[in-house]
Order: structure tokens, then C-alpha cells, then sequence
């Protein structure tokens, strides 16, 4: 592992970096303006929230339940770890980008726990379709700080959104410096 650490990231050229920070502001000035705590992008992590039920229900009803948001935030962290192994700085960042696109989403449904005002979609029968954030706070005792842990988990993901731009930002013009 230590010998893919040493190796150079891939540079990343003016106008690729003014064409990615482009996307980048555009959509968290997106972010930023949505009302209601839903982006389109949280629609594909709906699927592989629901997706992680099913997958992590087969090691027992609490890995089921928690299963949701673990792969919802694996997909993204994985496929970033495999661009970290090839120094492939664009997918990288993009994909660390949308690991903690996806806390914001997880923010949301944290935030909903006690209300439970959010529409729920699952894969099971409906009629037993429970909050997942209820179920976990409440056993865990923390379910009357909710929005509190929510607003904690909101905060954490823009700062490391914004931590991702600047990375790329950063390493993209470092790199460009040292072939001048």
C-alpha cells in the first residue's frame, strides 16, 4: 500500500480544474439554496440506501437497520479508495465529494426522527416500514437530540465537501506551479 501512497497523482489541467470547480460551486450553491433537505443526486442514494437493508439484513436485524446508511456512505468511500489507489485526483475528490454529499442527506432523515414528517419508502412490506433513525436513536438514548446529532452530521458534511474543493484546488495548482 505504501508504494501506491508514493506515487504521483495524476495533474489535472487548468481547464479541467476550472470545469470541475464550475460543477463544484454550481452545485453547492444548489445545496445550499434547496429547501426541504432533499437534491436530485439523493434519489440514487435512496436506491442504495434501501439496497444496504437488504444486503446487511442477512447478518441480523441491527446490521439490517443500520445497513442503510452504512452502504450509502461505503458506495461513494470505496469507489474513492479505489481512485486514491490509482492517483486518479478528479475521481478521487469527486467521489470523496459525494461521500459527504451523502451526510447531508443523512442529516435529513436524522433530523426527522422524533417528527417523522418524511415520506418512507422501503423495500418490504409497507405497512411495517419503521423510521431507521427512530428505531437507532431510541435505542441508543439520543433520540430526543435528534436534530442536535443531525445538525452535527450537516455541518461535518459541508465542511468536508468544501475540504474536497480545496484539496483539488490546491494540489491542482501546486502541480501546475511545479511545471513552470
Amino acid at each position: 500500500m505504501q508504494s501506491v501512497l508514493d506515487e504521483p497523482w495524476q495533474p489535472v489541467s487548468r481547464p479541467a480544474l476550472a470545469g470541475w470547480l464550475l460543477f463544484y460551486v454550481a452545485f453547492l450553491g444548489y445545496a445550499a439554496s434547496a429547501r426541504g433537505g432533499f437534491l436530485f443526486i439523493d434519489s440514487a442514494n435512496l436506491v442504495v440506501h434501501e439496497g444496504g437493508h437488504n444486503l446487511f439484513g442477512w447478518f441480523g436485524p441491527t446490521l439490517g437497520l443500520w445497513g442503510g446508511t452504512l452502504l450509502q456512505w461505503l458506495v461513494p468511500f470505496l469507489l474513492a479508495l479505489y481512485f486514491l489507489t490509482q492517483r486518479h485526483t478528479t475521481g478521487f475528490v469527486f467521489c470523496m465529494f459525494f461521500f459527504f454529499e451523502n451526510w447531508l442527506y443523512t442529516a435529513t432523515y436524522m433530523a426527522d426522527a422524533r417528527a417523522q414528517a418524511l415520506p418512507l419508502v422501503t423495500t418490504g412490506d409497507p405497512d411495517l416500514v419503521e423510521h431507521d433513525f427512530f428505531l437507532i436513536f431510541s435505542r441508543l438514548g439520543v433520540l430526543n437530540s435528534d436534530t442536535k446529532i443531525a445538525a452535527s452530521v450537516r455541518v461535518l458534511g459541508w465542511c468536508g465537501m468544501l475540504a474536497c474543493v480545496a484539496w483539488l484546488t490546491v494540489r491542482a495548482l501546486k502541480k501546475r506551479e511545479a511545471f513552470e
